[in-house]
């Protein structure tokens, strides 16, 4: 009887709660390894760390603006299609269906399976095929959670965002006691010139970059935010700041009880951190850490699929994922498509690989991203924005994620190739499809019946009102 539209529930706080919960995650609590691994010491490892917050609050910025210039959700799709044109816009998309998504989801499950799983196995490691079942359970409470209701996503999200922030000060709190009782053996020589290996430091921003990803996650749910003039850039700039001091308190504890052997051998940071430093808490912080990594799993599939269901209406994606359940007002479609994927990473990856693997396509549509916004300046000099960034802003940090990308096909060449090649393959799909529109002659008839039989199972229609 009421009109079906997906409501405005997102408030600052849930805001706030959204990015904190997307950026602090798996990341702080398995990238150190990769950093330190590709930077090659201790202090070039924490030049990278703060490196990655500015360049992430750089972009945050960037993404602020195009929040309030472009009143659609959609994330880097939206963005790139309102500013570069369908093409790119449909070559993101097909990248982020296909590599970005997946395989980042798959990290964070993996991680989060990992985390939950050390206490019951400590001191060894617990069992490939045990850390794989609990990663896809934990994925798949997610996947219902979202189907059910966004209150109850949002209201999680802010809960765990607590959580979050707890195990980041358990971690802290010792670490910082023991540098004041003058712990700084392993900063001695923290600037090893002979282990730097230039052409390794794109794969450690990325490790960071890693860390720091879900600045951008207010922009893919903007039709949902409450007073998103106001709130996007209030939320974004208060809680990039928050990690950044979290983060770089949280790298210099794990270097003062750990040495870089111990970061390299370890599989879980954070684990190997607290048996050290914080042994009454050996079963509490791995939990925690799993809680994060589920806040993160929960933010990911919140706003990806609101990405999927504005390329359905923007005409870039089957009609089906553009519709909303119909007592639940959320885009069960479009959250459920992401299932098989994610299973088949968790089942396969690795990941370390399968963060170089999408790192790559990401970082390349981000920098399109913030190109568009100084081509939509450009073309648009009389559109008042209510948040505008110095011109600076865009310019540096489009140059420094397409560099980083360049540069990583010598860093890492297969893992950027595959990730290259599943770019590339949108274009045939892209052309065929979409732009001549070459279908086999029965094609419309069984999409459309096939939608109409989905549409009725899933109990889903197309959104009534523009809330954009």
């Amino acid at each position: 009887e009421e009109a079906i539209f997906l409501r405005k529930k997102i408030t600052l706080l849930r805001a706030f709660s959204l990015l904190i919960g997307s950026m602090v995650g798996s990341g702080i609590f398995i990238s150190p390894k990769g950093v330190l691994k590709n930077s090659g010491s201790v202090g070039f490892s924490l030049v990278i760390w703060f490196s990655c917050g500015l360049l992430s609050m750089l972009g945050a910025l960037c993404y602020a603006e195009l929040g309030t210039r472009i009143t659609k959700s959609g994330g880097h799709y939206i963005y790139i299609l309102e500013t570069l044109g369908p093409l790119p816009s449909f070559l993101f998309l097909w990248a982020e269906f296909f590599a970005i998504r997946p395989a980042n989801s798959a990290v964070v499950s993996l991680a989060f399976g990992r985390y939950m799983l050390e206490p019951f196995f400590a001191p060894c490691a617990a069992p490939v095929p045990a850390v794989k079942l609990v990663s896809l359970l934990g994925y798949y409470m997610v996947l219902t959670l979202n189907s059910w209701s966004v209150t109850w996503s949002a209201r999680l999200q802010t809960a765990l965002s607590v959580v979050k922030l707890l195990a980041l000060a358990l971690v802290i709190v010792p670490g910082m006691m023991l540098l004041a009782q003058g712990h700084t053996e392993h900063f001695q020589d923290a600037f090893d010139r002979q282990s730097l290996v230039l052409d390794k430091l794109p794969l450690a921003f990325y490790a960071g970059m890693f860390a720091y990803s879900g600045w951008f996650q207010t922009s893919f749910v903007r039709e949902e935010l409450v007073k998103p003039e106001r709130n996007i850039p209030l939320a974004v700039i208060v809680s990039v700041i928050t990690v950044i001091v979290g983060y770089m308190l949280t790298n210099i504890s794990y270097y003062t009880v750990l040495g870089t052997e111990d970061v390299l051998a370890s599989p879980a940071v954070a684990v190997s951190f607290v048996q050290r430093a914080f042994k009454s808490l050996i079963s509490v912080v791995p939990v925690l850490v799993a809680l994060s990594c589920f806040g993160t799993m929960n933010g990911g599939i919140f706003t990806f699929s609101r990405t999927l269901f504005v390329a359905s209406r923007e005409g870039q994606w089957p009609p089906l994922f553009s519709m909303i359940h119909i007592r639940r007002h959320t885009p069960l479609p479009a959250v459920m498509l992401m299932f098989p994927l994610v299973t088949a990473m968790v089942c396969i990856g690795d990941i370390y690989h399968l963060l170089n693997f999408f790192s790559f396509s990401r970082w390349l549509f981000i920098g399109l991203a913030t190109l568009g916004l100084i081509v939509h300046r450009h073309r648009h000099p009389e559109l008042h924005s209510p948040f505008k960034v110095p011109l600076f802003v865009p310019v540096s940090f489009t140059i420094i994620c397409l560099f980083t990308v360049a540069m990583s096909f010598y860093s890492d060449p297969v893992n950027i190739s595959i990730g290259c090649t599943m770019v590339l393959s949108g274009f045939p799909v892209y052309y065929l499809i979409l732009h001549r529109q070459i279908f086999l002659p029965f094609f419309p008839t069984l999409s459309d019946y096939l939608t109409h039989k989905l549409q009725l199972l899933l109990e889903v229609v197309q959104q009534e009102i523009k809330t954009y």
